[in-house]
C-alpha cells in the first residue's frame, strides 16, 4: 500500500516518531525525518525557519513530491510559574507554526491522494499544572487541523491524532495505573503508528478534519472517591 510512497515525520528520531517511521519503512515507503537528535536524515530545529526551508528543499530535490506530512514533533512543556515569554512562544513555534510552515512550504508538491496526519494530545482537552506552554500548543494544532482540511480539501486530507498516556519504552503497568483506562493497560507508540498509517491509507479516504482521541478509553472514565472500587488515599486515586 505504501511501496514508493514518500513520508515526512517530525520529531522521529525516538519515541512515537520514531515508530512512525520504522512502520512507513517497513510498509515500504521512503521516510525522511527531522529532529533535533541525531538521524539519518535531518538534524535541525523546528522553531527555525530557515531550518524549515532547507529541509523542504532537501526532500523535494530528492523525491520530487510529498504523499505523507506527519507533524509529530513534541513542543516544550512549562507552566506559569517557570516558562518565559521566549519558550512560550519557542513551544507554539514547534507545536503550531512549524506544522503550519512545513504543510505551506510542501503544498505545491503534494501527490494525490495525500494526507497529513498532526499529533495532538489529550491535553488539549484536560489539563495537569503547570503545562500551559504544551496545551496551548497541542490545542492549536487540533484547531490548525480542521483548518487545513478545509483549505485542501480536495487535495489533501488533514487528520489529528490526541494520545493519551503512551509510554515510549513499552513499560507494562498494573494496578490502578491501568486500571484507570478502560480498555486495562497503558499505550505504546504502535498504538498511534498503526492510526497513522491507516489514516494515510486508501481506508480512510472518508475521514478528514477530525482529531481522534486514542487515549485506552481513559478521558471518558469518571473517577470518583468510594465509586466503583475507587478510594482516594495520600493525595492519589488507587
Amino acid at each position: 500500500m505504501f511501496e514508493n510512497k514518500v513520508a515526512v515525520v517530525t520529531g522521529g528520531a525516538k519515541g512515537i516518531g520514531k515508530a512512525i517511521a520504522e512502520e512507513f519503512r517497513r510498509a515500504g515507503a521512503k521516510v525522511w525525518v527531522i529532529d533535533l537528535l541525531p538521524n539519518d536524515c535531518y538534524v535541525g530545529d523546528l522553531g527555525d525557519m530557515a531550518v524549515l526551508e532547507d529541509f523542504v528543499h532537501m526532500v523535494i530535490a530528492d523525491c520530487g513530491h510529498v504523499d505523507y506530512l506527519i507533524h509529530n514533533a513534541p513542543p516544550l512543556m512549562k507552566g506559569l510559574e517557570a516558562c518565559t515569554y521566549e519558550e512560550f512562544n519557542y513551544a507554539l513555534r514547534v507545536g503550531v507554526t512549524a506544522p503550519f510552515y512545513l504543510t505551506k512550504l510542501f503544498a505545491p508538491y503534494f501527490s494525490e491522494g495525500a494526507a497529513i496526519v498532526n499529533l495532538s494530545s489529550s491535553r488539549e482537552r484536560m489539563s495537569q499544572p503547570q503545562t500551559e506552554s504544551y496545551t496551548a500548543a497541542k490545542g492549536g494544532i487540533s484547531a490548525l487541523t480542521h483548518a487545513l482540511a478545509v483549505s485542501l480539501a480536495g487535495r489533501v486530507r488533514v487528520n489529528a491524532i490526541a494520545p493519551g498516556w503512551i509510554d515510549t519504552e513499552y513499560t507494562v503497568y498494573s494496578g490502578p495505573d491501568a486500571d484507570q483506562q478502560p480498555v486495562g493497560r497503558v499505550g505504546n507508540p504502535m498504538d498511534i503508528a498503526n492510526m497513522v498509517l491507516f489514516l494515510c491509507s486508501e481506508k480512510a479516504g472518508f475521514i478528514t478534519g477530525e482529531t481522534i482521541y486514542i487515549d485506552g478509553g481513559m478521558t471518558r472514565q469518571m473517577i470518583y472517591h468510594n465509586d466503583f472500587g475507587w478510594m482516594l488515599h495520600e493525595g492519589k486515586d488507587v
